[in-house]
């Protein structure tokens, strides 16, 4: 395991365990998601790598507009610590937190060509059998896989493309 997502764990389920307190998941994702967009830009981490800049300006560059005080509060604690590069970690992390508090599992399928509306229904009602959970899907197109799909949600990943068949019947023809 890297040592940032180390570094971010305690944050992560910092920010996880206020945010049930709160009862605020949904607020606490976005506000995070907006501070991890904001601190991966790499204008952005330069200025955070810089000494000169305070904590207070570091959270006002940060924060969303609209922020809980708690929220803000969050922020400077990841400043004291010099901590603020560790937001998109933080935040995959939370989010994965969130979804299993949720009972939610979190899905991306990828496709040769964009899928029709009936096509996704048919993979998220499979994926809901298979899981017994509810399931957020988004969707991404890879022309390099020729046909087909191929599902990743989480540690299970489901390669129906044909980029995918071919590869595993050069294999079988290799041994």
């Amino acid at each position: 395991m890297s040592q940032a997502l180390t570094l971010a764990r305690p944050y992560a389920r910092a920010a996880f365990a206020t945010a049930r307190d709160e009862g605020a998941f949904a607020p606490w994702s976005d506000a995070l998601a907006f501070s991890a967009h904001v601190a991966a830009d790499p204008r952005v981490s330069a200025l955070l790598a810089n000494p000169e800049l305070g904590r207070d300006d570091a959270v006002a560059l940060l924060a969303p507009e609209q922020r809980s005080e708690t929220f803000s509060r969050f922020l400077s604690i990841l400043a004291d610590a010099h901590r603020l590069p560790l937001l998109p970690e933080i935040a995959g992390m939370y989010d994965q937190l969130r979804a299993e508090a949720e009972h939610v599992v979190k899905a991306t399928v990828t496709s040769a060509n964009e899928l029709a509306a009936g096509e996704l229904d048919a993979i998220k009602a499979a994926l809901r059998k298979r899981f017994g959970r509810d399931v957020q899907v988004s969707t991404a197109v890879d022309a390099s896989l020729i046909g087909g799909a191929v599902i990743d949600a989480g540690d299970v990943v489901i390669d129906g493309s044909l980029k995918g068949k071919l590869a595993r019947l050069q294999t079988a023809l290799a041994n």
